[in-house]
């Protein structure tokens, strides 16, 4: 069964770093365009960055992590990465991947969510 594994969370003061990967199992995922979602407590869930399924060095981010965060992805290994620097405090959240066949982004309609891993970020 095809699954989405996050690690890489933790606590950091703000204006550090973290980077988050995505370990996909169960089938390919290169024909997924992947992405990463993040929920701050009492808020909805929202875009963070994705990449396209077809061309890794295509990618999109939210305005508000823009120049900041960077999304790759290793298809050899399965695994997508975010390499998160000069964090805020409002990037406090639990951070989600997520994957999308063959999909636009940021993907519309995942097909499949990792469990989330915790990110805060104190000042």
């Amino acid at each position: 069964q095809a699954q989405l594994v996050e690690s890489g969370g933790g606590l950091v003061q703000a204006g550090g770093s973290l980077r988050l990967s995505c370990a996909a199992s169960g089938r390919t995922f290169s024909s997924y365009t992947m992405g990463w979602f993040r929920q701050a407590p009492g808020k909805e869930r929202e875009f963070v960055a994705a990449v396209l399924w077809w061309r890794s060095d295509m990618t999109r981010y939210a305005d508000s992590v823009k120049g900041r965060f960077t999304i790759s992805r290793d298809n050899a290994k399965n695994t997508v990465y975010l390499q998160m620097d000069s964090l805020k405090p409002e990037d406090t959240a639990v951070y989600y991947c997520a994957a999308q066949y063959q999909s636009i982004m940021p993907p519309p309609a995942p097909d499949y969510w990792g469990q989330g891993t915790q990110v805060t970020v104190s000042s």
